[in-house]
């Protein structure tokens, strides 16, 4: 079936027309409310850019939620669409010579006790940074060696980004548009989102730099959004005649990256840009190895599939009921797994 393009509205489809069983994708359905009990949860189906299906419960139609970490996957993109605007050469680029500010977090000045800024950092790329191996204000990690996922590392992404394009003061953070805004112009706009953005913080001590490091850019959808932003990656950011974001990046960017791959166990093989990634077979076991997803905790989450076209949102999911990092995952692989068994052929 030809690949559409979601306008304001969603062009909704039978599921039979689209590929699926109807009766397996009915079971999937009454299998997540058994699973549910009495907690929400909301989940979305997308194929070839039609709606197929939206299941949920204690979670109102046209909620929004922020999308905690799955954040990362859209500053991802966004950067790729920096460097194609020329105001990077690459992602291979030192931050510090954007945002010299990042270094400018003493010893008693970051989150803890023994974070801080260290002449090391000032090796920082752009990639190192979505690729959750920059080391920064990490003692002992040096850049691209140490697969190490944290928050405080994008937040200088997102600052650098956003001061390329005159949004971020770090004098002024609360008066700053900031990134969320970069984010707007550069990829809702162009794809008919609706999604908005806030800043938050973690409650740390009076000296701490927030100014520097803190303002984590929250991203605010509905599930539809959601399903709107992972149309876009499944496209490799084409968008009905556009390229939003650039193919080959993005291609590389769902796949894991080559720090993980020379330094980390093979378990972790399943980190991109920004993105998390099945190119290994070691992040959901029963999906193909072309998926990838946006995650966040609170179980927000974007599967997708470019080889089925199809797109799976959470927001939130039922992964929230479990405990074990090993668990959540699991769920996911369950839920993904369930429908994808209810695509024929």
């Amino acid at each position: 079936m030809d690949m559409i393009f979601p306008n304001a509205e969603w062009e909704t489809r039978l599921p039979g027309d689209l590929g699926f069983d109807a009766d397996k994708l009915a079971r999937v359905q009454a299998w997540l409310h058994e699973v549910a009990g009495d907690r929400p949860f909301q989940v979305g189906i997308a194929r070839f850019g039609y709606l197929v299906a939206e299941w949920r419960q204690g979670v109102a139609a046209g909620s929004v939620h922020s999308q905690a970490s799955a954040a990362k996957s859209y500053y991802a993109t966004l950067l790729g669409i920096v460097v194609a605007e020329g105001k990077l050469s690459s992602p291979d680029e030192r931050v510090v010579n954007y945002y010299p500010e990042m270094m400018d977090v003493g010893e008693q000045e970051g989150p803890k006790p023994g974070r801080y800024a260290f002449e090391k950092d000032r090796e920082i790329t752009f990639r190192h940074l979505i690729c959750n191996v920059s080391g920064y204000m990490k003692p002992g990690e040096k850049p691209g060696g140490v697969f190490h996922y944290q928050t405080y590392g994008m937040n200088i992404l997102t600052h650098a980004i956003a001061k390329l394009y005159g949004y971020y003061d770090a004098n002024d953070p609360e008066g700053s548009p900031g990134c969320g805004k970069v984010i707007a112009e550069k990829m809702r706009d162009p794809i008919g989102g609706m999604w908005t953005h806030s800043h938050t913080n973690f409650d740390l001590g009076n000296n701490a730099r927030i100014n520097i490091f803190g303002y984590y850019t929250q991203v605010h959808t509905t599930l539809r959004d959601q399903l709107r932003a992972g149309h876009l990656w499944l496209n490799y950011g084409h968008w009905n005649g556009v390229q939003v974001a650039p193919e080959n990046y993005l291609k590389e960017a769902t796949q894991t990256n080559a720090f993980i791959l020379k330094n980390a166990p093979e378990e972790n093989w399943k980190y991109g840009h920004g993105f998390w990634c099945n190119d290994h077979g070691k992040q959901w076991a029963d999906a193909p190895r072309d998926s990838f997803a946006a995650s966040g905790a609170g179980a927000k989450h974007i599967w997708m599939c470019p080889r089925l076209g199809l797109v799976i949102a959470q927001n939130p999911g039922l992964w929230d009921q479990f405990s074990a990092e090993n668990n959540k995952t699991a769920s996911q692989n369950e839920v993904i797994a369930r429908i994808v068994d209810a695509v024929r052929g």
